[in-house]
């Protein structure tokens, strides 16, 4: 993703000193390069040598120059002499010569190359030229001063997109609820709750906390409340039915005896035996022969009392083990208290919600909040975050929280939510964002940001703009 910007203005270079000096462009725009690598920086200069018309005793010596604010470093100079001049320079000088000797009076050009150690101070610097002419002894005749020939910039040059977030749609009706399961202990053929028998006191006491905290939510009104009772497969179906209806129906009572709800808020319904339950547990399980074991206990075209049987006269030793370990979880009754939550509107009120009780917010609410904050800021991160654990399963949660992700360089996590992101063209810009940005894949990401810009995503046509002004 990173080059280098090269030269960004560039001048040509007219020195007026009288007679016997030149008074056209002699360095022109045309022939100046400034380049750098990783560890070098070359300069480029091309002198027209047909602009000098130096007296035979007379030379013009030109002196580059890199400068910035803090540093400058002088480069060889650039000695165009008359005719005199430049063969004294022939005999006399030392060599070999630190300087660029030229001949005036002649009608082609001439190059100028120099190659010098880079360092960070020439980030951001000029390219100057001094310019002198000198008699016959060495003696200063004319002085131009200096002329800036290119302002440079080596600055690394980085894409950096706008990343796009998605505006939720709001929940006409935001409804949720809180579920769990309790494991009533009740005595041998009985479906009567006695409320201090054995876990009963534990159990219970969840089933009123979780009831108590819903209805202590002024924010909140209770739909519905549901309880479903199970019996496990050992014994006969009918009796099992018998158990978890009467049971089922014994849990009801009891909330209603502690609570008033209204008509129509309670529902009850029960299965005589959890099968279902029993094959979730052998599939997470290490026991032998469990494969066989599931196949018999999923088969329904079996009557329940028979697939028991089965299990129990072909695998006893499995079959002990899962009367003792087992069948006592799958006696259980699973309750959901349903409730509708008022809809929060100033960004203050959603952010203390979001503290104490995210769960109660939709996600145009989170992302109301997240609009009045610095993208850049840990909070709307965190605005993100939630948005994505309490809706892990929305695509708008999931690229938002993507993009986020990307702007903070962080390109695992955004691979991770872009998965569950959708195929929006939104989603269809991230992805090429994620290509470019991780793996320097400027190939899929343009095909990406082709089809993103295609699909109307104004950002994926200023991105791809972007690249064509980066040269990548």
């Amino acid at each position: 993703m990173n080059a280098y910007k090269h030269i960004i203005s560039a001048a040509a270079l007219t020195i007026a000193l009288g007679a016997g000096a030149y008074t056209k462009p002699a360095v022109s725009g045309s022939g100046l390069r400034v380049e750098r690598s990783e560890s070098s920086l070359i300069v480029n200069l091309e002198v027209d040598l047909s602009q000098f018309s130096a007296e035979t005793n007379r030379e013009v010596i030109l002196t580059p120059v890199i400068k910035s604010e803090t540093d400058s470093l002088v480069l060889p100079e650039i000695i165009v002499a008359g005719r005199t001049r430049y063969y004294r320079h022939l005999r006399n000088d030392a060599a070999p010569a630190t300087y660029t000797l030229l001949r005036s009076n002649r009608r082609d050009t001439a190059q100028y190359t120099r190659v010098v150690e880079y360092s960070p101070w020439m980030e951001t610097s000029q390219l100057i030229l001094r310019s002198s002419v000198q008699g016959c002894c060495g003696d200063n005749i004319g002085d131009s001063g200096s002329t800036l020939l290119a302002t440079l910039d080596f600055a690394p040059r980085v894409f950096v997109p706008t990343v796009i977030y998605v505006k939720p749609e709001a929940e006409k009706v935001k409804t949720r609820s809180v579920s769990g399961s309790a494991f009533i202990d009740f005595k041998i053929g009985n479906t009567v709750i006695d409320p201090d028998y054995r876990n009963n006191p534990r159990e219970l006491a969840e089933i009123r906390n979780s009831i108590d905290q819903v209805k202590a939510d002024k924010d909140v009104t209770i739909t519905a409340l549901s309880v479903v009772g199970y019996a496990s497969p050992d014994g006969s179906y009918a009796g099992n039915e018998r158990l978890a209806q009467g049971r089922t129906r014994s849990l009801v009572d009891y909330v209603n005896n502690l609570y008033h709800f209204p008509a129509g808020i309670m529902h009850t319904a029960w299965h005589a035996e959890d099968w279902e339950g029993l094959v979730k547990y052998l599939r997470s399980s290490n026991l032998d022969n469990k494969d066989a074991i599931i196949a018999l206990a999923s088969d329904s075209s079996i009557e329940p009392d028979a697939r028991e049987a089965m299990i129990k006269s072909r695998y006893p030793q499995q079959y002990s083990f899962l009367l003792a370990n087992v069948y006592p979880a799958l006696r259980h009754s699973d309750y959901k208290v349903e409730f509708n939550v008022r809809a929060y509107i100033s960004p203050e009120e959603i952010a203390r919600v979001m503290a104490t009780a995210p769960q109660k917010l939709s996600l145009e609410e989170l992302f109301t909040l997240a609009r009045t904050l610095d993208r850049n800021s840990p909070e709307f991160r965190e605005v993100m975050e939630v948005a994505v654990r309490m809706f892990p399963d929305s695509p708008v949660a999931n690229l938002n929280a993507a993009s986020t992700a990307i702007a903070h360089n962080e390109y695992g996590l955004a691979g991770t939510y872009l998965a569950k992101a959708g195929d929006s063209p939104e989603t269809v810009y991230a992805k090429a964002l994620l290509a470019i940005m991780e793996n320097n894949d400027y190939a899929t990401g343009r095909t990406l940001l082709g089809k993103a810009a295609d699909a109307g995503v104004a950002e994926a046509s200023a991105a791809l703009q972007q690249l064509d002004d980066l040269g990548f």
